[in-house]
């Protein structure tokens, strides 16, 4: 199975990538600077460029067919960028041979035990509302879509890290999970491996999932 990781020079998007190249995947890096492909990966995967703000070539996703989308407004400010991208992967994938389509999400519309979410929280950190809110946003579209895209949007733990594999983790739902000790977290290399975990099943089909310790 080819697989296309839109974002693949971001934080997750390379925790994502070094992934892939660990289980020896065949994978294409869909960025909007190839000159970010730097280190080991220099010559050992394929790159195609793709600027999402521009709008998508459907050329980009040929020969591919499961695409990971690790889409992010913070560092240009643009979040709506966040929901446009996914309505308009849904729209377009049907039309190109992508059967599966893995969603980088967010932990902010994790729902609480009172029927609120996560972001409408009062401590929830207000640096990251915004792009909470976005990734919000994208889940309705996904949710409201008819595409026949077999979609699986993926919500990491309220505290996402830097780091190394710290052991097995969870899968949840749409509802917030805590440790042991009433923490929400997880390395983005364990993030990385339950993404990649989800390469070869067709589980979770058309739902948000949650990854947590």
């Amino acid at each position: 199975m080819n697989i296309g990781i839109i974002g693949a020079t971001g934080w997750i998007g390379s925790a994502l990538m070094q992934e892939a190249q660990r289980r020896q995947l065949p994978v294409t890096a869909l960025v909007r600077d190839p000159a970010k492909i730097t280190g080991e990966l220099v010559g050992r995967v394929t790159t195609r460029v793709i600027d999402l703000e521009q709008g998508i070539d459907p050329q980009v996703f040929e020969g591919i067919d499961l695409v990971i989308a690790a889409v992010g407004g913070r560092a240009s400010g643009q979040h709506q960028l966040v929901p446009q991208s996914a309505k308009a992967l849904l729209e377009l994938l049907p039309n190109t041979q992508v059967k599966r389509l893995l969603w980088v999400g967010g932990a902010g519309s994790l729902e609480l035990a009172h029927g609120h979410t996560l972001v409408q929280s009062p401590g929830f950190p207000p640096e990251y509302k915004d792009e909470a809110l976005a990734q919000g946003e994208a889940l309705e579209v996904f949710r409201v879509s008819d595409s026949a895209v077999n979609w699986t949007f993926v919500s990491p733990a309220a505290e996402i890290y830097p780091g190394a594999s710290e052991g097995p983790y969870r899968i949840g739902g749409d509802k917030f999970f805590t440790d042991e000790e009433g923490r929400s977290r997880i390395s983005v290399a364990d993030y990385a491996k339950a993404m990649l975990d989800l390469v070869d099943t067709d589980d979770y089909a058309r739902q948000r999932i949650s990854v947590a310790y």
